[in-house]
């Protein structure tokens, strides 16, 4: 699959495409174009590449989620970067409470709590004061929006957990986005299950190009 845009065309054609296993090849038409690092020009000889077997593939994780509501499963999403359970148009805090396999971790009274995967850590967990990880690292981040709290943090934990976020605000209050463009408004004792999901989105990438180049190209890492 060709697609022409910018990181959020790559991100709903990825959640579309990503059950058939299907390569994604990322042109960016887009401004930052952080994952669509092909630019238009690099087009044809980039199909030339993938033609002679001189592209390399990445795997990306995705985040599984379902949206409980009064024990019954009222909504399901794939997230390619990140799950956000945010406040809504209301500038009031937010409340959850965040469980990690059954065990609660803390609750959060923020303007949001984000679930990020690797892919993600470099969108809106970054912009709340996440880490990078590395988009091989088998680990998701939970990065607070904005918490009340000195020692909310964001904490990286192996992929193989399962997240629950129990939310304690009204509809007004809170809401769940998706990768930034799917979701639905959130009430009070709505439960927020997500875990690695088993699907996972194949780039295809050129072999002389790594993440590093593109952290220094399009983020500008390590410049003053």
């Amino acid at each position: 699959v060709i697609v022409l845009g910018g990181d959020g065309t790559l991100l709903a054609a990825a959640r579309a495409v990503a059950h058939a296993q299907i390569p994604i090849l990322a042109v960016n038409l887009g401004s930052l174009g952080f994952l669509t690092e092909v630019a238009l020009g690099e087009l044809y000889p980039t199909l030339e590449a993938v033609h002679e077997n001189r592209c390399g593939t990445e795997r990306r994780a995705m985040l599984h989620c379902q949206l409980v509501r009064a024990g019954k499963c009222v909504a399901e999403y794939s997230a390619l970067n990140d799950v956000v359970a945010g406040k809504g148009t209301i500038a009031r805090m937010a409340d959850f409470d965040l469980f990690l396999n059954g065990v609660l971790i803390c609750n959060y009274k923020a303007d949001g709590l984000i679930l990020a995967t690797p892919t993600g850590s470099t969108a809106y967990s970054l912009a709340s004061g996440g880490p990078i990880l590395v988009p091989n690292v088998d680990a998701f981040v939970i990065t607070p929006v904005s918490p009340h709290s000195l020692t909310n943090r964001p904490l990286v934990v192996h992929d193989s957990a399962q997240f629950e976020i129990r939310v304690k605000t009204t509809p007004e209050e809170s809401y769940l986005t998706v990768d930034g463009q799917v979701g639905t408004p959130l009430c009070a004792g709505d439960r927020v299950i997500c875990k690695k999901s088993s699907d996972h989105v194949i780039l295809l990438r050129l072999k002389d190009r790594n993440f590093f180049d593109v952290l220094r190209t399009k983020l500008k890492w390590g410049e003053r």
